[in-house]
C-alpha cells in the first residue's frame, strides 16, 4: 500500500512538471504563479542578538577603549637624533646603529582611537546651538532702529565738526607753492626776439613815422580793422554786407 501511494504521488509530481514545462496546446504558456497564504514572510527575517530596544534604553553599550602598544605607536625620530648627537653619535652608521639599539616612539595619544578617559565636560554644559532670539516687532512698527542710526549719524556729524575746530584753533596752515599761486601769479618776463649776434646793435635803416607814440596810434588803428579786413594778414580791402 506504501509504495501504491508513492508511485501515485510520483506520477502526479510528473505531470504537473510536464504541464509546467509544456504549453497547453491550442493556448498561451502561462505566464503567472500562485502566491501563498497570509501566513507567509517575504525577506530575510534576522533575529535580533542585542536585546533590542528595551536594552538600549536599560543601558547604553560603551566600546572600551583600546590599549595602544609601545610598538605600535609611531617612532619620534627627533628625539633618537638629538639623543644621538648628545651621545657622541654623529655619522649615518653611527645613527643607524643607535637606532636599533634605542628606540624612541611618541607619547601622544592617536585621533583616530578612543582615548582612555572620555573629555572632561562641565556639569551644567549644554549641547548644541544656543536657541534664536525672538523678533522685536514693537521697534520695527515704530522704526526703532531708523531713529537710532540717524542719533549716531548726528553724532559723527558733530564729532567731524568738533574736529575740524580743534585744528583750526592749534594754529595757521602752511602754504604751499600752490596755495600762495592761487593767491597771485607773479608776472612773466617778456622775451624779446632772438637776433643774430652780428646784427643785434644795427639801428633801423628806415623809419616811417616821426616818433613812438605815431607809430602806436596806427598800430591800434590797425588791430580795430581786423575784424572787417580781407587777407592772411587783414590788410586787404574792407568786407561789405551785401
Amino acid at each position: 500500500m506504501m509504495l501504491e501511494k508513492e508511485e501515485k504521488k510520483n506520477a502526479v509530481v510528473m505531470v504537473e512538471e510536464e504541464e509546467k514545462e509544456e504549453p497547453e496546446l491550442g493556448k498561451p504558456r502561462r505566464s503567472n504563479y500562485t502566491l501563498p497564504g497570509y501566513d507567509f514572510n517575504y525577506g530575510l527575517y534576522l533575529h535580533g542578538l542585542d536585546g533590542g530596544v528595551p536594552e538600549a534604553i536599560c543601558h547604553w553599550h560603551v566600546m572600551k577603549p583600546r590599549v595602544i602598544l609601545e610598538k605600535e605607536k609611531p617612532r619620534d625620530y627627533m628625539t633618537t637624533n638629538c639623543q644621538a648627537v648628545k651621545d657622541g653619535y654623529t655619522t649615518a652608521h653611527e645613527q643607524n646603529l643607535y637606532r636599533k639599539i634605542k628606540d624612541f616612539h611618541l607619547n601622544m595619544e592617536d585621533e583616530r582611537r578612543f582615548k582612555k578617559t572620555p573629555p572632561k565636560v562641565p556639569a551644567d554644559m549644554t549641547y548644541g546651538r544656543p536657541p534664536r532670539p525672538s523678533t522685536p516687532f514693537f521697534d520695527l512698527l515704530q522704526h526703532k532702529y531708523k531713529e537710532i542710526w540717524m542719533a549716531e549719524q548726528r553724532a559723527v556729524i558733530k564729532a567731524e565738526k568738533a574736529e575740524k575746530k580743534q585744528k583750526k584753533r592749534r594754529g595757521k596752515f602752511y602754504e604751499t607753492r600752490t596755495t600762495l599761486l592761487r593767491k597771485h601769479q607773479p608776472p612773466m618776463k617778456e622775451e624779446q626776439l632772438w637776433r643774430i649776434p652780428h646784427f643785434q646793435k644795427v639801428s633801423p635803416h628806415l623809419a616811417t613815422f616821426p616818433d613812438h607814440a605815431s607809430y602806436k596810434r596806427a598800430l591800434e588803428v590797425f588791430r580795430s580793422e581786423i575784424p572787417v579786413r580781407i587777407g592772411p594778414l587783414a590788410q586787404g580791402i574792407y568786407t561789405t554786407a551785401c
